[in-house]
């Protein structure tokens, strides 16, 4: 079955735009004129401490909040000026991975999957039926899953469920908040090179939110890195990791030998080579 047409999209404006941006919850400041541009075709990864901002910040790039200061554009489209209307052809544009997958817990796989679908209204039951099917194929599940209810499922039967209901409607973008979180490592290592496999075929960009350091050499072009209210750096792996902020330091100790872009690509080839587990 081919894919939802996409549409186009100019390669030389960024997908996400965020600029200048300051945010402030309560009296405390959490962003000061912070900006960062994600690229078509790339996945953008976002590392920091606790409470640096990063949940924050994907949520500004969803539109759940609005910044004290600044913009954030995603498609061109300044999220704080979109009307209702506009502002959902715009999330119909992205998908969102939540960290503990958030699958509604009355609803069996493919109601979850399907609600998407749904909530467009006016797509035919036969045909959100092929769609909910051919996705929970694409992130390795089979048809009897759908009947399943969310208790039933294992940890990472409930990550590939929410994939594949982010990736429903063929989006261009795709956010991912802790995508292994909560995983043990066989299954983290399956759901990256799902993740892996899913963007090259599907050409997504993807913005990624984690704190684990596999899944940063397996999955991103570049990292940013958020401390002390500001982004300290954004670029390459091995760019960023050789920073002697504190932070950055502390995060990739014990990892020196990894650095390099040839240990980046050996460790994505090692991952490739994983067996499948169920």
């Amino acid at each position: 079955m081919k894919p939802m047409t996409k549409p186009a999209t100019n390669p030389i404006t960024p997908i996400v735009d965020v600029s200048h941006v300051t945010t402030v919850l309560g009296r405390v400041v959490i962003h000061r004129k912070l900006s960062l541009q994600v690229h078509a075709d790339e996945v953008m990864a976002i590392i920091g401490g606790s409470g640096s901002g990063k949940t924050t910040l994907l949520r500004l790039m969803l539109g759940l909040q609005r910044p004290a200061a600044g913009t954030v554009r995603v498609f061109g489209h300044e999220l704080g000026d979109c009307g209702a209307q506009d502002l959902d052809q715009v999330r119909n544009r992205w998908g969102v991975l939540f960290q503990q997958g958030a699958l509604f817990s009355s609803l069996s796989v493919f109601d979850n999957v399907a609600l998407p679908l749904r909530e467009l209204q006016g797509v035919p039951r036969a045909l959100i039926e092929e769609l909910v099917m051919h996705k929970l194929e694409q992130v390795g599940l089979a048809a009897k899953d759908a009947l399943k209810q969310p208790a039933e499922l294992s940890g990472g039967m409930i990550k590939r469920v929410a994939l594949a209901r982010a990736l429903i409607l063929d989006p261009q973008l795709l956010f991912l908040d802790e995508p292994t979180a909560g995983l043990d490592p066989a299954s983290g290592k399956q759901f990256v090179r799902l993740i892996e496999g899913l963007r090259a075929e599907m050409k997504l960009t993807v913005v990624m939110v984690t704190h684990d350091v596999d899944t940063l050499f397996a999955l991103a072009d570049r990292v940013a890195v958020l401390a002390d209210r500001r982004l300290v750096t954004v670029g390459p792996m091995a760019d960023v990791a050789v920073n002697e902020h504190p932070f950055i330091r502390n995060f990739f100790l014990g990892q020196q030998s990894r650095w390099d872009a040839e240990s980046v690509r050996l460790f994505r080839e090692s991952l490739k080579a994983t067996p499948h587990i169920a």
